[in-house]
């Protein structure tokens, strides 16, 4: 009898090559559909089912591939995104390369590995004529860098039909996942005063801009590092020039929670800004994107049968919080969550992102073995 396949490095690595070499910055539909139909025809190829998520707001179609066998009954979800931050053009700057153990390109390490990763563990039940336990729901989608906005009912929707939830996000930090995030909200602040000359009618005149400024110092009194909320005031603008009383200005507006609780309270407090000034508008609109990550006793429980498997196969993980957010965000209040289930590396969103080689084969083995044990 033939050697049973075994779980090739140098090809993973060539099929991330060849998801790298296509471009997808979120909000190319182009692109992104071109990245849609060469994984729908690689899973179709092994027989799973395929469909195509139209996607909405200028964003790209998302795709969802469902495993030939298992039926209907709850499995493992399995979230990978497909688009990147990188414009239009990066490739031809910065193409593909490999220096020691680190790969190089756009978009590599956050994340077409993990989106390769993941349709290579699959494929290797395949030629193996094995079926896991659960079946197994892949959705990729095409604007996470973004939040997310087109296809978070479907991520939750699918989260509400699953056991378990696997995000292949990368990770910088060797031997780690991720069992808790932070949770963020974005809000747009709008301001309107009354417009007049800078000198003789400044006295009439209602300055949006001054107003601006002193909310901006109230929001960024919120922000308290023991309890591990901020709130940045990241984008700020307003007036129509140097000699008019400004009557218009706008803020964009960035808040980080660790739970629910806090989440709720501080959300309510942006939204319940006051003017100081009685003639001036303040309109404040947004709310949560991505609620906290919150690691509840499934969660750890997945933890530690992963940490059990990654040492039967000879490395040791451990868990950590991020600050950033991912879809795992979105999953984690619904359904058991383990994140950065990907590739080692460093350099997400940078002119040197990269994976580390090594890490492609014990990570790709983790993932097998996870499939292989959920049930």
């Amino acid at each position: 009898m033939p050697d049973a396949p075994r779980i090739d490095a140098d090809e993973i690595l060539e099929g991330i090559r060849g998801l790298v070499e296509i471009e997808t910055p979120t909000g190319d539909v182009e692109g992104i559909g071109r990245l849609v139909t060469h994984l729908e025809g690689k899973f179709a190829a092994l027989g799973a089912k395929v469909e195509r998520i139209p996607g909405s707001g200028g964003q790209g179609n998302c795709l969802r591939v469902r495993s030939p066998w298992g039926g209907e009954q709850p499995g493992i979800l399995v979230l990978g995104h497909m688009d990147t931050v990188h414009p239009k053009g990066t490739l031809a700057e910065r193409p593909f390369r490999i220096e020691g153990d680190s790969a190089f390109g756009p978009g590599i390490f956050d994340m077409k590995s993990g989106v390769y990763l993941a349709f290579y563990i699959f494929q290797h039940f395949c030629r193996l004529g094995r079926e896991t336990p659960l079946p197994i729901t892949f959705l990729f989608n095409s604007d996470e860098e973004v939040g997310s906005p087109s296809s978070r009912s479907h991520i939750e929707a699918e989260a509400r039909k699953a056991r378990y939830a696997l995000v292949v996000e990368p990770t910088s930090q060797s031997g780690m996942v991720t069992t808790a995030r932070i949770g963020s909200a974005r809000f747009a602040i709008k301001i309107t005063g009354r417009a007049a000359h800078s000198s003789g009618g400044h006295r009439e005149g209602r300055s949006a801009i001054k107003e601006l400024a002193r909310q901006i110092l109230v929001l960024e009194d919120m922000t308290d590092y023991e309890r591990e909320i901020t709130v940045n005031v990241g984008i700020a603008s307003g007036g129509t020039g140097v000699n008019v009383v400004p009557a218009e200005a706008t803020a964009l507006v960035d808040l980080r929670v660790p739970s629910a609780e806090i989440a709720e309270a501080a959300i309510s407090n942006v939204l319940g800004l006051k003017p100081f000034d009685p003639d001036v508008t303040l309109e404040v609109s947004g709310g949560l994107s991505r609620p906290p990550y919150v690691k509840s006793p499934e969660i750890e429980a997945l933890f530690q049968h992963t940490r059990t498997l990654a040492a039967e196969i000879g490395f040791e993980i451990t868990d950590s919080k991020s600050s950033g957010g991912s879809d795992a965000n979105l999953t984690a209040p619904i359904v058991a969550t383990l994140d950065s289930l990907g590739v080692e590396g460093k350099g997400a969103h940078t002119d040197f992102e990269q994976l580390y080689i090594s890490s492609i084969e014990p990570r790709a083995r983790l993932l097998f073995r996870l499939f292989e044990t959920l049930s």
